[in-house]
This record gives structure tokens, C-alpha cells and sequence, in this order.
């Protein structure tokens, strides 16, 4: 029984780990891609890599989205079984979860904190950005938990 425990802890660490470096590398690359592309359509005038200091570590802004990126990315790989069957609906899955969970998290709960009206306003085009980049981000990190192996179960 209590290697059973250990054997079983041990394996939501891993997985844990492998969503948060997947979901960390998938800010850096699909979120920040996303922004990048956005800048160049003239949606929006942040530019990706923002190496503005935030509080409270003053950190540069796109680290801190890929640490707060990577803790999403915990969050993924334990609710990912239920994105469905198949890789169609895994794919899907994953891509609705980034453009819905985070992006209503940064609506309800970090605008606030900032000073900022929920949904920063919820002003045309800007309330499509947190869905884009969010949904880029979650493609991004089911491509990395795949190409790391950590999926929970194999597609049928």
C-alpha cells in the first residue's frame, strides 16, 4: 500500500512538472508568437517579449507570463483526460481551454487586482486577444505534453 502511495505521488509530480515546463515553453513560444501577430495586424500595440519589469520580483512581463503560463499549464495536464477521445477532440480540447480558463481568470481576477474593470473593459478588438493568445497557448502546451509523453492515457 505504501509503495503504491509513493509510486502514485511520484507520478502526479511528474506530471505536474511536465505540464508546467509545457505550458512555461508554450507562452514563450505559441502566447508570445500570438502577440507578435496581433502587433503586426495592428490588433493590439504590445510587442512579445515584453522585458518591462513587473512587481513584486520585477521580473521581466514575459517571464512572468510563462511562470503564471507554466502554473496553467499544472492545471492542463490534470484536467486533460476529459478533453474527450480521439485527437480530434484532444486537440480541440486543449485549444478551448487555453482561450477560456485563463483568459476568464485574467478577466475576473487580475484586472481587478491591477486597478483595471473586469474584462479590462471587454472593448472590441481587445476581447479577442485573451482567447487567441490563451487558445494558442493551449495548443502550444498539448504539443509540448505530447512531445514530452505526458499524456494521461493514449488516444482511441
Amino acid at each position: 500500500m505504501a509503495q503504491s502511495l509513493t509510486l502514485q505521488s511520484s507520478t502526479y509530480v511528474s506530471r505536474g512538472l511536465i505540464g508546467f515546463i509545457a505550458g512555461f515553453a508554450a507562452t514563450l513560444i505559441f502566447h508570445q508568437v500570438g502577440v507578435l501577430l496581433l502587433h503586426q495586424v495592428g490588433v493590439i500595440q504590445n510587442f512579445p517579449y515584453d522585458l518591462h519589469p513587473v512587481p513584486p520580483l520585477h521580473v521581466p512581463r514575459f517571464i512572468s507570463l510563462a511562470f503564471w503560463g507554466g502554473v496553467w499549464g499544472i492545471a492542463f495536464v490534470f484536467v486533460e483526460r476529459g478533453f474527450g477521445y480521439g485527437p480530434l477532440r484532444y486537440w480541440i480540447g486543449a485549444i478551448v481551454f487555453g482561450a477560456i480558463f485563463p483568459t476568464a481568470a485574467s478577466w475576473v481576477f487580475v484586472a481587478p487586482l491591477k486597478g483595471l474593470p473586469l474584462g479590462y473593459g471587454l472593448h472590441f478588438p481587445g476581447v479577442f486577444v485573451g482567447p487567441i493568445v490563451n487558445g494558442l497557448w493551449g495548443f502550444g502546451t498539448a504539443v509540448f505534453v505530447y512531445l514530452m509523453g505526458g499524456r494521461s492515457r493514449p488516444w482511441v
